[in-house]
């Protein structure tokens, strides 16, 4: 059946509250929930608690590991050395922990390790996903709240990623100094204070207590502390490009960035409008992070996929049943195991009773009784009642074909071997003289009855999945110029003129060259028969797409009928039913044309109408027949 046929003829898709997928899923779901919900009702009365605490632990063991490889990575531009961070980690949690780059190339994993060497088996491969992403310049917030904002900025950088902000050891030295000095004052004013030091070295003075006026009331020395050191003038005064670049791209002035990383405007002669100040204050944050995030690329570690997950080693825990607990799965069970049994055995006996019905009729069938079996329904098993439909009918009309199929078989053999045996007796009797006339006469019908049988063979060979086909690369321009010499001369008898066009760029053709040489015989001694003295018939070959080879056969002759193009393959057709085999042939040309392109995995379609001559085009692929088409 051809393609556009099939999808014309082929049901839609059912919606899935009519489609026995849709009964299946709906009772298969009830089973479920009921499974699930009597599951999850035990298991919350006696797991929710020890459930709750592993959560918790869990939670805190993972926020505890990310924090640590976050700071690592803030603080080394390589994770060449995370192994014994690692392994510390997983020593201490009880977890496997694995870092990955992000195209999941193993960094670290304690399962690796020195002390899981001696374990058994191979190591277990990582989860599909990751637990979080380890990247100092963008930390998940969820496992570690930022602390890294600066004021005036809107980035989440870890504050232990500092880069070029670390201080030098002599000028670590000299602020400390400059601290205890501070400190030392402070305290002779009665106020409590600590020294703090930052992640990049600097010292910093902390009120302890909630008077921090007095602190700043007190005339101690601290400008010391409050002066930017050189190596962080020059890190402020890289960044301080870094964030102008950015604003000057975006059509904003450029800023001065201070210590804390607040900024300010050059003296302007007229304030902006402070619709201006807010927008300015939001691209300034965003670029001053900007700047920040490519200014610590170079100091801290790439980004990594972290994975968190239960070690080999370690046992889940469990608990004891109680009586009452038991007795309670055992009815639950129970209780599923009913519900399961009665909803399969009512969709096994609606399922059941429409098969038993197409068994019967597909028995009956088989006797020699076809009988069509009622369609209940528009679902699955309905739609196959109706397929088992259509393949009765179809197979009806085979029968009937078969049978008209063997009485053309029968007429067309009997037609020379009647004229055969008439000019036999005729010669036996006296009546006629044998000839060289006779003979040639008798010639003619042998080769004819020849003729029919090497193509009833051809198709017979062709059903059968054994047509042998012998594909070697051709040049199509040569092929044609062969099939128009050999027909030249019954074209010339006839009055016709033989024309041959092939298009630029025609690819080789892979094909069988005696069996495609037979096809376009067909084609031209088809097109030259039904075109009158005077006429022509055009073979044109070229390219219709990419790797597929059109040659099309077109001839001005009478023409077929719009309402006979669908049967013109079909076997022992003929457009005059009047005509007889020395006029019209035997009808099995054009079949066998078919069978020989569909062999070469191609096609065969004719156009044209009544009147306007008619146009057989093959289709064949440049790259031949694949092995399903080709006998050896």
């Amino acid at each position: 059946m051809p393609r556009a046929e099939r999808e014309r003829t082929s049901p839609g898709r059912l919606p899935l509250r009519k489609s026995l997928l849709g009964r299946l899923l709906a009772v298969s779901a009830l089973v479920a929930a009921c499974s699930v919900a009597a599951t999850a009702w035990l298991a919350v009365q006696t797991t929710s608690g020890a459930i709750k605490q592993e959560q918790g632990q869990n939670l805190a063991d993972d926020a505890r590991i990310y924090n640590t490889l976050l700071g690592y990575a803030a603080t080394h531009p390589e994770w060449d050395g995370v192994d014994a961070t690692l392994r510390k980690l997983a020593a201490q949690t009880g977890r496997r922990i694995a870092l990955t780059t992000q195209q999941r190339t193993p960094l670290a994993d304690s399962a690796d390790s020195a002390d899981s060497a001696d374990s058994a088996g191979p190591v277990p491969a990582l989860p599909p996903t990751a637990s979080a992403v380890v990247d100092p310049l963008s930390p998940d917030t969820a496992l570690a709240p930022a602390g890294g904002a600066q004021p005036g900025t809107a980035d989440r950088i870890d504050p232990r990623a500092v880069g070029p902000f670390e201080l030098t050891a002599s000028e670590r030295t000299r602020l400390h100094d400059a601290a205890r000095r501070a400190a030392d004052c402070l305290t002779g004013y009665g106020i409590a204070v600590d020294v703090v030091e930052e992640p990049s070295g600097r010292p910093r003075i902390q009120t302890v207590g909630n008077d921090p006026d007095r602190a700043r009331g007190a005339r101690c020395p601290t400008d010391a502390l409050d002066t930017p050191t050189a190596t962080e003038a020059k890190a402020l005064a890289a960044l301080d490009d870094l964030a102008n670049a950015c604003l000057v791209r975006q059509g904003f002035d450029e800023v001065r960035l201070n210590p804390d990383l607040s900024w300010s405007l050059p003296p302007q002669p007229m304030p902006a409008p402070r619709e201006a100040d807010d927008e300015q204050d939001r691209v300034v944050a965003s670029c001053v992070g900007t700047a920040r995030r490519e200014q610590l690329s170079a100091y801290v570690a790439s980004p990594a996929l972290l994975f968190i997950g239960d070690a080999d080693t370690a046992n889940v825990p469990g608990f004891d049943l109680s009586p009452a607990n038991t007795a309670r799965i055992a009815g639950a069970a129970a209780l599923v195991l009913a519900l399961t049994f009665g909803a399969s055995l009512l969709a096994a006996t609606r399922l059941v009773r429409p098969l038993q019905a197409l068994t019967g009729a597909a028995q009956r069938m088989k006797d020699g009784h076809p009988e069509p079996v009622p369609v209940s329904a528009d679902n699955e098993i309905g739609r196959l009642a109706a397929a088992f439909n259509d393949m009765a009918a179809h197979r009806a009309r085979l029968e009937g074909q078969r049978k008209a199929m063997v009485s053309d078989v029968a007429h067309e053999l009997r037609t020379p071997l009647s004229n055969i045996r008439g000019w036999l007796e005729a010669a036996q009797d006296g009546l006629a003289e044998p000839d060289p006339a006779l003979v040639s006469s008798l010639l003619e019908e042998a080769v004819q009855l020849q003729h029919i049988i090497d193509d009833l063979r051809d198709l017979s060979e062709a059903d059968a999945g054994a047509l042998r086909l012998h594909p070697e690369p051709l040049r199509v321009g040569e092929l044609l110029g062969q099939a128009t010499a050999a027909h030249q001369g019954l074209a010339e008898a006839a009055g016709v003129t033989l024309k041959t066009v092939v298009g630029a760029a025609v690819p080789v053709l892979t094909a069988d060259p005696v069996r495609l040489r037979q096809a376009l015989g067909n084609l031209l001694s088809n097109a030259v028969r039904h075109t009158p003295a005077g006429g022509s018939v055009t073979l044109r070959a070229y390219e219709a797409e990419a790797g597929t080879v059109a040659v099309e056969v077109a001839d001005t002759g009478s023409g077929i009928p719009a309402d006979a193009l669908p049967y013109v393959f079909d076997r022992f057709w003929r457009a005059e039913k009047s005509r007889n085999r020395r006029t019209g042939g035997s009808g099995l040309g054009l079949a066998i044309v078919r069978q020989l392109a569909e062999a070469h995995g191609g096609t065969v379609e004719v156009s044209g109408g009544e009147g306007r001559g008619a146009v057989f085009t093959l289709r064949l692929p440049a790259a031949g027949p694949d092995g399903m088409t080709t006998a050896v």
